[in-house]
C-alpha cells in the first residue's frame, strides 16, 4: 500500500512538473512572440518571357529556330509565326499580335512606314541577301540575247537595288545620282534593248523562274532558297554583299526597341554561334552583319 502510494505520489509530481515547464514556455512565448526562424537566402528567379516574332520561311526562320535554345538559357520562350508574303508581318505587328518581325530591309521598312503610318523602327540588322539573277536558257549575262525579257519584283524598294546590280554588271546605265531610289524610268542606256517585267509579287519570281517564263528572273535569296534553288550555284549573277545597305532587320514598335528581351534578341541574333550557322548553312548566299 505504501508502495502503490508512492508510486501515484511520484506521477502526480512528475505531470505537476510538466504542466510547470510548458506553462513556463507559453508565457515566455508570449513575452517574446513566435520564435526566430533561422533565414537563408534564395536565388532570385528569373522571369520567363514569350517573345512573339513573325518571319517568312527562308532564311528567318530557320535562324531563329537556331536562336531558340539560346533564348531558352536566358529565360526567353521565342516563338515564331511563319509568313509567306512581305505584307502581312508588318499588319500584325501593327496590330500587336507580334513582338517583332524579321523579314525586311531598311528601305522597304521606311517604304512601309511612309505608305501605312506604322510607328516601327529598325531595333538591329541581322543578315543581307544578295538578290541573284536566274536562267533556264542562259548561262551568264553575256548571253542574254537582244529583247531579252527580264521579270523582278513589283516592289519598288528593290527596283533600285536591282537596276544598281544590272549598271554594276554592264548591261544597263541609270541617270547621275539617282542611287537606291532609282525607278525603270531612270534607265538612260539600254544596249540590249531588255525588256524589264516588273509587275510580279516577290514571292512569286521562284516559281515564274521554275516554269520558265521570261530569259531572266531577278530572285531574293530568300525566295531563291525557299524554293530550292542555291544562289551561289544556280544564278547567273548575284548582288555583292559588301556594303550592302539592304540589310534585313528586326522590326519592332517604337519604344519596344529598348526592351530587355528584344536587345537579348539582338545579341543572340548577332552571336558567333548563330554567324557560324549562317556561313556554313548557306555557303555566302545569306551574309551575317555584326552591327
Amino acid at each position: 500500500m505504501k508502495k502503490l502510494v508512492g508510486l501515484v505520489s511520484a506521477a502526480l509530481l512528475s505531470l505537476t512538473l510538466v504542466a510547470c515547464g510548458q506553462g513556463e514556455e507559453i508565457v515566455e512565448e508570449q513575452q517574446t512572440g513566435t520564435p526566430e526562424v533561422e533565414e537563408t537566402e534564395e536565388a532570385p528567379v528569373a522571369e520567363e518571357v514569350t517573345l512573339i516574332v513573325g518571319a517568312t520561311n527562308v532564311p528567318h526562320a530557320v535562324i531563329l529556330e537556331q536562336a531558340q535554345p539560346l533564348l531558352a538559357e536566358q529565360g526567353i520562350t521565342l516563338q515564331i509565326e511563319r509568313f509567306q508574303d512581305y505584307v502581312m508581318p508588318n499588319r500584325a505587328l501593327d496590330e500587336e499580335a507580334l513582338d517583332a518581325n524579321y523579314f525586311q530591309h531598311i528601305p522597304y521598312l521606311e517604304a512601309q512606314i511612309a505608305d501605312h503610318g506604322y510607328e516601327f523602327v529598325n531595333a538591329g540588322g541581322i543578315h543581307i541577301e544578295p538578290i541573284g539573277v536566274y536562267s533556264q536558257e542562259y548561262t551568264s549575262l553575256d548571253e542574254l540575247p537582244e529583247g531579252a525579257q527580264i521579270i523582278m519584283s513589283d516592289s519598288f524598294t528593290d527596283h533600285g537595288r536591282i537596276l544598281l546590280m544590272l549598271e554594276e554588271k554592264g548591261l544597263i546605265t541609270l541617270a547621275e545620282g539617282v542611287g537606291l531610289g532609282a525607278q525603270l524610268d531612270d534607265i538612260i542606256e539600254n544596249p540590249k534593248n531588255l525588256d524589264f517585267k516588273a509587275n510580279i509579287d516577290a514571292s512569286m519570281l521562284s516559281q515564274a523562274y521554275l516554269q520558265g517564263e521570261g530569259d531572266a528572273v531577278l530572285i531574293n535569296s530568300n525566295y531563291a532558297i525557299d524554293a530550292g534553288l542555291n544562289p551561289l550555284e544556280d544564278a547567273i549573277a548575284i548582288e555583292s554583299g559588301e556594303n550592302n545597305p539592304y540589310v534585313n532587320i528586326i522590326t519592332v514598335r517604337t519604344g519596344d526597341e529598348t526592351r530587355p528581351e528584344i536587345l537579348t534578341l539582338i545579341e543572340v541574333l548577332r552571336s558567333q554561334e548563330i554567324q557560324d550557322f549562317i556561313i556554313e548553312e548557306w555557303g555566302g548566299s545569306v551574309v551575317p552583319v555584326t552591327e
